[in-house]
């Protein structure tokens, strides 16, 4: 790997950050972010499909000049629906969006690498897929599209990485088998009959059935899923009333399921319909359930988890390797992962002196951009180890 040719690409990717950043756009509307991206590519010489996926996705192709395994790397493109409250000269000049989860930076990370491959071509023993894709923030997600337009035909292993501001800078991490979860929702409706506040008798409460329900889903992690295995349920909304003399007639609750095994999954799912229907039912009244899978948990190859923990030390120490615990925010990466081996790496980005430790998805999330040279490095050595075998 030279080094000295990746220090130079640095103010090439914090520039192409920094528009991204102050050009964002939202899920399955990348449109000038893929034109973007496919020029950046057509620059570096490397064969280019747009609208890939049925969408906005790019896909660039590099083929080495020896022969070898075909190793597919993947970044996300798409901003979120949120107002950048911060005072820097690349905050969003889109009214109400803004890139609060490092997608420019992962989208700059790749385009850094297909730099770094398209120099050093001859040495590629096999071939390069550059996968940008749209739409990771907003189900379905744009991977399954990507997937089913042939972006991961014949490839060998897969590898992506995400900026990460709870990891400090410098730092990196993965795990084996389960590393993120799935994230399904429900949208649950409570119908029963509304009426005079005072003649409670003669109607059936909605708001009451939807507050007992409530206090029941709480039930299912607590009772009904094995201590030893991670699942959150949780109730984001409840609404329901118009005034506070009428009883409602339709009570609405909304939540989110976050599971690692598929049979946990679907236990909570059963679960949750079962209950809707039975607690409604005790108050007289009746429940809709829509239930939404959504990314399913991403599940990280074993053999390809090891790869990054052998190579990871040598380009940034032992002591700055962590094995990550797992997560509950959900990833579409997790679709790549089951039709091939592949490795989803955290990269530190979080500054606590520069105040670049914000959450990801706050108004104020913005990252240390020396983190874009470690995402780079580590791809780089990915491909490199894997195509060498």
């Amino acid at each position: 790997m030279e080094e000295t040719f990746i220090n130079e690409l640095q103010p090439k990717m914090v520039e192409w950050r920094r528009y991204l950043h102050r050009h964002p756009e939202l899920s399955y509307r990348e449109q000038n972010t893929a034109e973007f991206v496919a020029n950046k590519l057509r620059e570096l010489g490397i064969e280019v499909q747009m609208n890939v996926g049925g969408g906005y996705g790019v896909v660039g192709l590099l083929k080495g000049g020896k022969l070898g395994k075909r190793i597919a790397l993947r970044a996300d493109m798409d901003a979120l629906p949120i107002q950048d409250q911060k005072t820097c000269d690349y905050s969003s000049e889109v009214d109400g969006v803004m890139h609060a989860c490092g997608h420019d930076g992962h989208t700059s990370i790749l385009l850094g690498v297909a730099s770094y491959f398209s120099r050093y071509q001859d040495a590629i023993q096999g071939e390069i897929i550059f996968i940008f894709q749209p739409a990771e923030e907003v189900c379905p997600g744009g991977a399954r599209g990507m997937i089913e337009s042939g972006v991961l035909d014949g490839v060998d292993a897969i590898y992506g990485i995400h900026l990460w501001t709870p990891l400090p800078l410098g730092t990196v991490g993965s795990k084996g088998g389960s590393l993120m979860a799935a994230a399904d929702e429900f949208f649950i409706d409570i119908k029963g009959r509304g009426g005079h506040g005072g003649i409670p008798q003669v109607t059936i409460d909605s708001v009451v059935a939807g507050a007992a329900l409530v206090m029941q889903l709480q039930s299912i992690v607590s009772r009904s899923v094995d201590p030893l295995q991670p699942a959150v349920v949780t109730v984001g909304t409840i609404a329901g009333g118009s005034a506070q003399n009428i009883i409602a007639e339709q009570c609405r609750i909304t939540g989110t399921v976050r599971t690692f095994d598929e049979e946990t999954r679907l236990l909570i799912r059963d679960k949750i319909e079962s209950i809707a229907t039975l607690t409604a039912q005790t108050y007289g009244a009746e429940a809709s359930v829509e239930y939404l899978m959504g990314y399913p948990p991403l599940v990280n190859d074993e053999v390809e988890a090891q790869r990054f923990f052998h190579e990871a030390p040598h380009i940034f120490g032992a002591e700055y390797v962590q094995r990550m615990p797992k997560l509950m925010p959900a990833e579409d990466f997790a679709y790549y992962v089951q039709e091939v081996p592949g490795c989803f790496m955290f990269v530190g980005a979080g500054n606590t002196d520069r105040g670049m430790d914000y959450p990801h998805h706050h108004s104020l999330f913005d990252f240390d951009e020396e983190a874009m040279l470690h995402g780079v490095k580590l791809l780089i050595t990915m491909v490199q180890s894997a195509q060498q075998e």
